[in-house]
């Protein structure tokens, strides 16, 4: 059982967001750091499934299609997490730590867990 890994998008690349899951251990890398800055969300989730990630993003509308447009091709992606904007740094860590201390990366693979699902 593999611990699933992150890649967070443009839109969820907070520095705090970042520090914070790197002090618990959760291996985490933003789009600036794999210099993919401002490249489109199919080229986001493959490099995400080159890189055996999980992508988190607020782009629910975009991803959710993205995701259903992949199954309906047979093509495979590490798994998506989608957030929203309203969660506060400290609601998003401990959320993302509950799918990941109950899921694993294989668990994640084309799937999608929605933030709002892994409240208290």
């Amino acid at each position: 059982m593999t611990q699933i890994r992150l890649y967070l998008d443009e839109d969820t690349m907070d520095s705090d967001l970042i520090m914070a899951l790197r002090l618990r251990n959760v291996n985490v890398v933003s789009t600036g750091e794999a210099q993919m800055l401002s490249r489109s969300d199919e080229e986001q989730l493959q490099w995400a499934y080159d890189h055996q990630r999980v992508i988190y993003s607020f782009n629910a509308r975009d991803f959710y299609r993205i995701h259903t447009n992949f199954i309906e091709k047979r093509q495979e992606h590490s798994g998506i997490i989608l957030g929203f904007q309203n969660y506060s740094i400290g609601e998003q860590m401990r959320r993302i730590l509950r799918i990941i201390a109950t899921k694993s990366a294989e668990e994640m693979k084309n799937q999608i867990e929605f933030l709002s699902a892994w409240g208290e």
